[in-house]
């Protein structure tokens, strides 16, 4: 997800997306703990996006 897709979603709704993709993020790494994912590069992926929007989350909360 880019920068720019982030800054049209809603704060509440980045707040949900945020925690989802936590919760997504958990998932795979117990998957692949228990078996190697085929794309070890999607865990980084959905860590970038998570950092991504944490970043937007905080550039709001300090306007």
């Amino acid at each position: 997800m880019k920068s720019a897709e982030i800054k049209d979603i809603s704060t509440k709704d980045l707040v949900e997306r945020i925690d989802a993709e936590k919760a997504q993020l958990n998932v795979l790494k117990v998957q692949h703990a228990v078996s190697p994912i085929e794309n070890p590069s999607i865990i980084k992926k959905n860590r970038r996006d998570i950092a991504r929007m944490l970043t937007i989350l905080r550039q709001r909360n300090a306007k």
